[in-house]
C-alpha cells in the first residue's frame, strides 16, 4: 500500500556523535566528496572533448559552405546571360507557385470534410498536387540559388 509506514522512507535519519563514529564518517564523507569531484571533473572533460568536436564540425561545414558559395560565384561570373535568365525563371515560377497554392488551398478548404473522414481522399488530394508542388519547389529553388546575384557585378548589371 502507499500509506503503509514502512514503505515511506524516514524523514530524520540518526547520526553516531561519538569519537569513534565521527572519525569514520569524516572519513566517508571526503570519499565521497572525492568521488563525487572525480565524477564532475569527468563530466567537464568529456564536455570540453564535446565543445572541440563541436568546434570542428563547424569549421568543417563553413568551408564546405564557403566552396560552394565561391563555385557558384565563379558560374555566375562565366555565364552572367544564364545567371540572369534563371532569376527571371525563377521569379516567373514564383507566381505559378503562388497561383498553385491558391488552387490548393481551394481545393483543400472545399473538401475539408472528406478529407478529414476518408483515406481515399486525402490520397487522392496528395496524388493530384503533391509531386507537382514538390517539383516546383525543387525547380524554384535550383533557379533561385542560380539567379541570385550575390557578387556586385549581376547587381550591376540589372
Amino acid at each position: 500500500m502507499a500509506n503503509d509506514p514502512q514503505s515511506i522512507p524516514p524523514l530524520f535519519t540518526q547520526y553516531d556523535v561519538s569519537a569513534n563514529a565521527s572519525a569514520s564518517n569524516s572519513d566517508q564523507g571526503r570519499e565521497s566528496v572525492g568521488s563525487v569531484l572525480d565524477i564532475l571533473q569527468d563530466l567537464l572533460a568529456a564536455q570540453d572533448r564535446q565543445n572541440h568536436l563541436l568546434e570542428e564540425l563547424v569549421s568543417q561545414m563553413g568551408t564546405v559552405q564557403r566552396q560552394r558559395a565561391l563555385e557558384l560565384d565563379q558560374w555566375k561570373e562565366a555565364n552572367p546571360d544564364l545567371s540572369r535568365g534563371c532569376r527571371r525563371a525563377a521569379e516567373w515560377l514564383s507566381q505559378a507557385q503562388t497561383e498553385y497554392l491558391r488552387t490548393l488551398t481551394a481545393a483543400v478548404n472545399e473538401s475539408a470534410d472528406e478529407l478529414a473522414e476518408s483515406d481515399f481522399m486525402l490520397n487522392e488530394l496528395v496524388d493530384r498536387y503533391g509531386p507537382r508542388f514538390a517539383h516546383l519547389n525543387g525547380m524554384l529553388q535550383v533557379l533561385s540559388q542560380l539567379g541570385n546575384a550575390s557578387n556586385s557585378s549581376n547587381r550591376t548589371e540589372n
